[in-house]
């Protein structure tokens, strides 16, 4: 998938409410083709409910967001969801599934041929690093890390134009975290992917992300790359911010 400056995904003066509790104030936001956005910030700034909004599983109160140009609505969301590989934290997978089941659900749903499915495997499981053998396996006797292969690949099964992962790796001890996110740094480059991840950690913010999109409270606060924030603030919450994240923390 051929890097552009074109935006994939767009939101326009998006709002959502949850009753009295206002999740997003009117967000604009592009996210570009061929890149990495990561969308970070305290707990309920509104970073996962923006992931949501995108793939159709929660509706603006007020706003549009649009996938190549056209609204995500009831109308038309299953369809755009089948382009769209979701993520969430610790895979998501269903339980009394093996791991080969949950990676191929969707495929055998939409009645893709067998011989294509099964080479759609064999090229995941050699991308992810996960062994052929491990597909007989039910989710309780697999790893954290290895859930969480699984659960990308059932993202990735469909060749989606874009992947949305959210927190994929914040349930998972320091080092197999740290192996993951080398490994998913060289999955993305190698499939030059539009890429919305959610994360609260800067330095996985940094590592990962074109652009960074930093969020307060239903706000998007600044967006740029990690330069930009440290050296252009746009406001104090930046800098304290960047400051709590200590390996980043200004001198």
């Amino acid at each position: 998938m051929a890097e552009t400056n074109q935006p994939l995904i767009t939101l326009r003066s998006v709002s959502e409410q949850f009753g009295p509790v206002c999740a997003l104030q009117s967000i604009d936001l592009h996210i570009t083709k061929g890149r990495t956005t990561v969308l970070i910030g305290p707990s309920g700034c509104g970073k996962s409910t923006i992931l949501r909004l995108i793939n159709g599983l929660l509706q603006p109160t007020s706003g549009t967001v649009e996938f190549e140009g056209k609204p995500v609505l009831p109308a038309n969301v299953i369809e755009l969801r089948r382009r769209m590989g979701y993520v969430i934290q610790d895979g998501g997978l269903f339980p009394h599934l093996t791991a080969g089941d949950n990676v191929v659900l969707m495929a055998r749903h939409l009645g893709r041929p067998t011989d294509e499915i099964q080479r759609r495997v064999e090229e995941l499981c050699e991308l992810t690093r996960f062994p052929l053998e491990g597909l007989n396996r039910y989710p309780v006797e697999l790893s954290g890390g290895q859930r969480q292969r699984v659960s990308l690949m059932r993202g990735l099964m469909l060749k989606p134009d874009v992947l949305l992962l959210d927190e994929p790796l914040g349930a998972l001890d320091p080092m197999v975290r740290s192996a993951l996110q080398t490994e998913l740094k060289s999955i993305f480059q190698q499939l030059k992917q539009t890429i919305v991840l959610v994360t609260h950690d800067m330095g996985e913010a940094a590592y990962f992300g074109d652009t960074i999109v930093l969020m307060k409270q239903g706000r998007i606060v600044q967006q740029g790359s990690l330069a930009d924030l440290r050296e252009r603030p746009t406001e104090p919450f930046v800098r304290e911010f960047l400051n709590a994240q200590r390996s980043l923390a200004f001198p």
